[in-house]
C-alpha cells in the first residue's frame, strides 16, 4: 500500500515519515539516512552552533534526497538560518518560540516552512504566519514539550481541524507503523518520529544512550524541569523535557525551586557526578513509546518498514 498524502506530494517523498531534529542526536548521516530511505530527514541543528552545522549539512545535502534542517526558536539566529540556507535544505522547522523574524528569510529562499505546535495558541499563530506545515506535538514525545500540553491522539485532530487544509504532521509517541497508522487515521498528513530513530546505527548518541534507549521502558520516562535546572540550561520554563529516569530526579523531585535558588551549586553537583561516573554527561531523551525501540537498525531500512507497517494497521482497521 502506498501512502500518499498531501506530505508526500509536497516534498516528493515516498512515505509520510519525517525525522525530528533532535538536537545534535540527528546529525547528517541520521537525516541523510531517513532521506534516502524515503522520508524527509531534518537536520537537529539546536541553537545553530557554526562548526557542527559546518561539518553535518553538508553530509545531510549530500543524500541527493528532500532534506530539511529543524531549530530551536528560542536558542537560534539568523546567521545560523542563512548558514543552513546556504545548502539549499527543502525545509526548515522551528520549534519551541517564536519564528516569526525567520518565517519570511526561509521563504524566500525557497524553502518550505514546518512550523511545530505544542498547544492551540502556537497552532494559531502557526497558522497566521502561514506555515506549509504544522507539526502537532503530544506530551508523550521524548525531549523538550509544552509543561502543559496535551496527549497526542486529542490534540492532531484538533489541531488538523484548525489549519484548515494545512498538512499536519503528528509527533509525541509514535515509534512503530502502527503509529503512523493512528496519525494518518486522526487526519495528519504523516508522522514526525523522534525516540524511534534515536535508536538506530546513524544517530549520534553514545552506545550507552542507545542501550538504554533499547532497555528502556515507557513507565520509566518522566516530564520535568530538574535536568535543565541541574545543568544550568536556558530552556524557556514553559517546556519541560521528557527523559527516562535519573538519579537527580529521584533527588530533587518536588523540590525544583530550592534546586534553581541557587544553580552555581545544582551545576557543579551535577558536573561532580558526571566526572564520578554516577550519572551520564546527558541525559537519556525519551518517549513513552520507547517499550516499541528494541533494536538499533540502519535508518534508510527502518523508514520503508514502518511504511508497511503503517500499511497493513490500515488495512487491518479496513476490514469488516
Amino acid at each position: 500500500m502506498t501512502l500518499s498524502t498531501a506530505f508526500t506530494t509536497l516534498f516528493g517523498v515516498r512515505h509520510p515519515i519525517a525525522l525530528a531534529p533532535m538536537g545534535g542526536s540527528a546529525g547528517g548521516e541520521l537525516a541523510a539516512a531517513v532521506s534516502r530511505g524515503g522520508g524527509l530527514g531534518l537536520l537537529g541543528a539546536g541553537g545553530g552552533e557554526s562548526e557542527w552545522l559546518a561539518r553535518e549539512l553538508p553530509i545531510a545535502a549530500g543524500a541527493g534526497k528532500p532534506w530539511g534542517v529543524g531549530f530551536q526558536t528560542w536558542a537560534t539566529s539568523i546567521a545560523a538560518i542563512e548558514q543552513a540556507l546556504e545548502y539549499g535544505p527543502r525545509a526548515v522547522m522551528f520549534s519551541f518560540g517564536d519564528p516569526t523574524p525567520y518565517v519570511e528569510r526561509v521563504r524566500a529562499a525557497g524553502a518550505a516552512v514546518l512550523l511545530q505546535v505544542t498547544d492551540l495558541e502556537e497552532a494559531r499563530q502557526a497558522v497566521d504566519l502561514g506555515a506549509d506545515v504544522i507539526v502537532a506535538q503530544g506530551t508523550e514525545s521524548g525531549g523538550h514539550g509544552a509543561r502543559h500540553g496535551r496527549s497526542t491522539l486529542p490534540f492532531v485532530p484538533v489541531v488538523v481541524d484548525l489549519a484548515d487544509g494545512v498538512p499536519v504532521l503528528a509527533a509525541g509517541g509514535i515509534a512503530d507503523g502502527r503509529g503512523v497508522a493512528a496519525a494518518l487515521v486522526l487526519g495528519a498528513a504523516g508522522a514526525l518520529i523522534g525516540t524511534r530513530f534515536q535508536a538506530t546505527a546513524e544517530a549520534l548518541v553514545a552506545p550507552s544512550i542507545a542501550e538504554a534507549l533499547v532497555r528502556g521502558r515507557g513507565q520509566d520516562t518522566e516530564r520535568n524541569r530538574i535536568l535543565d535546572i541541574a545543568r544550568s540550561s536556558r530552556w524557556p520554563s514553559k517546556y519541560t523535557a521528557r527523559t527516562l529516569g535519573h538519579p537527580h530526579l529521584d533527588q530533587w523531585r518536588g523540590r525544583e525551586a530550592e534546586l534553581a535558588a541557587d544553580p552555581a551549586a545544582a551545576r557543579l553537583a551535577y558536573q561532580d557526578d558526571v566526572t564520578r561516573g554516577a550519572v551520564t554527561p546527558l541525559p537519556v531523551w525519551a518517549s513513552e513509546a520507547i517499550d516499541l525501540v528494541t533494536d538499533l537498525p540502519p535508518a534508510a531500512d527502518l523508514v520503508p518498514a514502518l511504511a508497511a507497517e503503517a500499511g497493513r494497521a490500515l488495512a487491518r482497521a479496513g476490514r469488516p
